[in-house]
């Protein structure tokens, strides 16, 4: 089985980028499922309905979240929908859910969304223990697990990698925006990238106007983000699942702009 993982989907430019990629490439590399960051696509914060009916357009499986599921008052009407799912460890009693169990080909796909608490400024509880929770809960029900970890902390990252080696299949990190190159299949047969990177403006600060981020850096005054335009980039992953023992036997990073 091949399994598409694309990073954060920055804004409408990002939004086109991925129409006019996805189609085609799932397509060329035969892909059976996939799942897609979705939290900045609209306006680079949150999904309005209006961009929710455009994704679910495409030939995507599951939408994950982040921390700006919030962004758009709009995602309440929607965030019951089966293929949509929000950060597992954000508060109890929160609307939506952490993870979902898919069909694709006789397996039952989970997937596992989670958020980092490093830098974050997002009140969540332990993702560790969360996904632990989870993990024992559906390891009877899934045949393979894969797990979207939205983290600013690349040590946070790679401590859960080490720490979810043989429970779940793939994990993926996603909301730096920037490509990582350290794709690997651990010991315990996991996929693993620290960062998909995204899909959105490619002449840009992780997807916002030049000039405006600069100005932020620079006098310390709050300038208000606005998003880049331009050529985007499209950021994703391909990660080959053997049938029977549902180990990663390939990893595949695209960076195409």
């Amino acid at each position: 089985m091949k399994i598409l993982t694309v990073g954060d989907i920055v804004g409408e430019n990002g939004l086109e980028k991925l129409k006019q990629i996805l189609p085609k490439l799932k397509e060329e590399k035969h892909i059976d499922f996939v799942t897609v960051n979705a939290e900045n696509t609209a306006g680079g914060m949150g999904l309005t309905f209006k961009v929710w009916n455009e994704l679910t357009k495409l030939p995507i499986d599951v939408y994950t979240m982040g921390n700006h599921t919030w962004g758009k008052k709009d995602i309440f009407s929607f965030i019951d929908h089966p293929q949509l799912i929000r950060p597992a460890n954000y508060s109890k009693g929160v609307v939506g859910k952490g993870y979902g169990i898919y069909k694709c080909k006789g397996k039952n796909i989970a997937v596992i969304n989670l958020i980092g608490r490093t830098d974050m400024n997002v009140l969540s509880e332990n993702p560790f223990t969360v996904v632990d929770e989870i993990i024992q809960n559906i390891k009877d029900k899934a045949d393979i697990i894969i797990v979207d970890f939205h983290a600013e902390a690349t040590a946070e990252k790679i401590a859960m990698k080490y720490y979810l080696d043989g429970k779940v299949t793939i994990l993926v990190g996603t909301h730096t925006h920037v490509q990582t190159a350290d794709e690997e299949i651990t010991s315990k047969k996991m996929g693993y990238i620290t960062d998909i990177g995204m899909t959105g403006p490619k002449n840009s600060v992780i997807g916002m106007d030049i000039e405006a981020s600069i100005k932020r850096f620079v006098t310390s005054l709050p300038e208000r983000y606005k998003l880049a335009e331009g050529e985007c980039t499209f950021c994703a992953c391909v990660f080959t699942v053997n049938d029977e023992t549902s180990e990663v036997e390939q990893i595949e990073r695209i960076s195409l702009s």
